[in-house]
């Protein structure tokens, strides 16, 4: 499966990929993805997301990033994938 990824968009995938099940606040995001020297609004980290789930999308995958509604956002291997893409 090859994946037209942005570096921010990998970076940000390779992360949550390694911290699986675990939700990550935007501020821990910006923080481990952009870095701490770096000056961008929070909400950067939502247009990034939509930027990877719309590439996991045409694999039937973007539900494996989820948001987590006042938290943040994780990883999450138990989420459904449709049965044609397994």
């Amino acid at each position: 499966l090859a994946l037209a990824l942005g570096p921010t968009e990998f970076r940000l995938l390779h992360f949550l990929m390694t911290h699986p099940e675990r939700v990550h606040s935007r501020a821990q995001l910006l923080d481990q993805v952009w870095g701490d020297h770096v000056f961008v609004e929070e909400r950067t980290v939502d247009v990034h997301i939509r930027r990877l789930r719309c590439a996991l999308e045409a694999s039937g995958h973007d539900a494996l990033v989820q948001t987590v509604r006042g938290s943040g956002y994780r990883f999450s291997a138990q989420a459904e994938v449709p049965p044609a893409v397994r």
